[in-house]
């Protein structure tokens, strides 16, 4: 009850569009009344007392009765369709806003899949109880109230007759719903198993297919598959012993109202047209029992996923994802680790770490696969946070300095330059906002990408394909550079940017990074000889400490791990 009650919540910011649709609701449900009225008096005036001038009157009123009932009814509709949309646009937005605030290490944990699946499906499954919830609860509510009323006014006895199945009902609506959240929640764990593994495969197409791979990844798919079906039925079997047991229920208080008021009047002399009023309105009594029935199978099922959505909304923000200080303008650059550590998990990653970048400098840093480079990396840009020692930018300690300023200062060009699947333009965006077509021609010349751009089908509109497969490595890489010269940072971040091209797309990329490296504080990860050489200062880390330091003629003057790694072809 509390996960549907915080549901609901998201209506509280709208208090007029509530009260004008609950007026709405009201006055819709009132003109229900003026046909039973209306036909219990044209039996007693005109059939019986024979005053047949009064029948087209009364036949007026129940016309403008039905039309204001249906006038109410469609000013309800939109009310409400603008209610809810409004709420369910505050709720999407704060679960993507949330997204955006989560730390790295959360994504880390969760497969994208699982993510999808709880933003494409499970808010939309909120949405069918916000916007079913009041469609369906509150006019069902409302009519049960009044009609009940009315039929007391009647005859209490009937009217006692016709709510006669309600314990009956209350009682197969709390079996039903007593095991129902939990059906609901398996069906949601299995979609968002099956969504995650689908987006998995997509992604993965190449590998699959060039490992011949379709029919396991197939019969997979199917398994999972499986779960979700059998899921769904368990949740099905349980709705079709449900919904027909309730639909018996109330057909039983129709023959009680038939049976008793036949009685009454045989035995005390009831009206008879007050048992036709009854048997024109006691559908208005049970149809709307019927919609709660279906309200309630609506709200377990939204209950399941409003959990997995308000997981994620309850989860920590990165520390100071937006508060904290700001980095001093202008930026000089000037970076130092001072006796840093830090784990994953309980397994050390880094310790004692202390290097220090003078505004300006290159600083590069080599060493094996898991030595920790790109974990230092990492830490400046505060994806994690270190555990013990400092990160200091111009003295002022990196924990300190809201993430937003921290990495409007920061450029990160990776190995693996990621591109949306959008225009050229829209890319290039990401690194200025509002920069003009000048100053992209500009980056894109200073990238060496200015060429293979314009002989692109429409230039800075052409479409790259999603994580730009429409580009080959060195281009989606030189676009990457790009970027970063047009967000022209004091503090670049080079992971492993020019690994896995040809010589002339390296030298291409590696011109590029000449320009984008100047007058700038860097850090640079490479394998290649080439990229490194001429850093101001070179550290060599192994299992997550530096174990030599010094310019590219010391350390192989030393003859240590980095003269080995040398020597193995390693930076070659």
């Amino acid at each position: 009850m509390q996960t549907i009650l915080r549901i609901f919540s998201y209506l509280g910011k709208y208090p007029k569009l509530a009260t004008a649709q609950l007026v709405c609701a009201i006055l819709m449900t009132l003109m229900l009344l003026v046909f039973p009225m209306m036909t219990g008096r044209i039996k007693r005036e005109v059939i019986d007392g024979g005053e047949i001038e009064k029948l087209w009157p009364y036949v007026a009123v129940v016309v403008v009765a039905f039309f204001l009932r249906d006038f109410f009814n469609c000013l309800r509709i939109l009310i409400n369709n603008i209610f809810e949309q409004k709420a369910i646009y505050d709720l999407r937005s704060s679960l993507y806003n949330k997204l955006q605030r989560l730390r790295l290490k959360w994504f880390d944990e969760r497969r994208t899949g699982d993510i999808m699946t709880r933003v494409a499906e499970d808010v939309p499954q909120m949405e069918r109880v916000l916007i079913d919830g009041i469609e369906q609860g509150l006019i069902a509510l409302l009519q049960v109230l009044i009609v009940t009323i009315f039929l007391f006014t009647r005859s209490p006895i009937l009217a006692i007759s016709a709510l006669a199945p309600l314990p009956l009902l209350i009682i197969g609506a709390w079996l039903y719903t007593r095991h129902a959240g939990k059906r609901y929640r398996i069906v949601r764990k299995a979609t968002g198993e099956m969504n995650a593994m689908l987006h998995d495969n997509i992604a993965g197409i190449r590998q699959i297919k060039s490992y011949a791979a379709e029919d396991d990844e197939f019969a997979c798919f199917n398994q999972s598959s499986a779960q979700v079906r059998d899921a769904n039925l368990t949740v099905m079997k349980a709705w079709a012993i449900y919904s027909p047991t309730m639909s018996f229920f109330n057909s039983i208080g129709y023959t009680l109202v038939l049976a008793i008021g036949a009685w009454q009047i045989y035995h005390h002399g009831l009206d008879n047209a007050v048992l036709l009023e009854f048997f024109t309105i006691i559908w208005a009594l049970y149809e709307p029992l019927g919609r709660l029935h279906q309200l309630n199978q609506m709200a377990q099922s939204s209950r399941a996923a409003a959990e997995r959505v308000f997981t994620i909304l309850d989860e920590e923000d990165e520390i100071h994802a937006t508060d904290g200080a700001d980095l001093p303008q202008p930026t000089r650059g000037h970076v130092k680790f001072q006796n840093l550590s830090f784990s994953y998990s309980a397994q050390p990653t880094l310790t004692n770490i202390t290097l220090e970048a003078q505004p300006g400098q290159t600083i590069a840093l080599v060493g094996t696969t898991g030595a920790g480079k790109s974990t230092i990396v990492n830490l400046l840009c505060r994806f994690y946070e270190y555990d013990s020692g400092s990160i200091t930018i111009d003295n002022t300690e990196l924990n300190t300095i809201s993430k937003k300023s921290l990495r409007s200062t920061i450029g990160y060009v990776t190995q693996d330059a990621f591109l949306f699947n959008g225009p050229v333009r829209e890319n290039l965006h990401l690194g200025k906002r509002d920069a003009s077509d000048e100053e992209m021609w500009s980056a894109l010349k200073a990238a060496n990408a200015d060429q293979f751009v314009s002989e692109l089908p429409d230039a800075l509109d052409t479409i790259v394909g999603e994580r730009g497969v429409k580009l080959s490595g060195g281009e989606r890489q030189r676009l990457s550079i790009a970027r970063a010269l047009l967000k022209n940072p004091p503090i670049l971040l080079l992971d492993e940017a020019t690994a896995s091209v040809d010589s002339e797309t390296e030298r291409l990329i590696q011109e590029a990074l000449e320009h984008l490296m100047k007058n700038r504080t860097a850090f640079v990860i490479a394998h290649r000889l080439s990229t490194i050489r001429d850093a101001d200062m070179i550290h060599v880390l192994d299992r997550g400490q530096i174990i030599e330091s010094g310019s590219h003629e010391e350390l192989m003057n030393k003859n240590g791990k980095y003269a080995e790694l040398s020597h193995q072809s390693f930076l070659k």
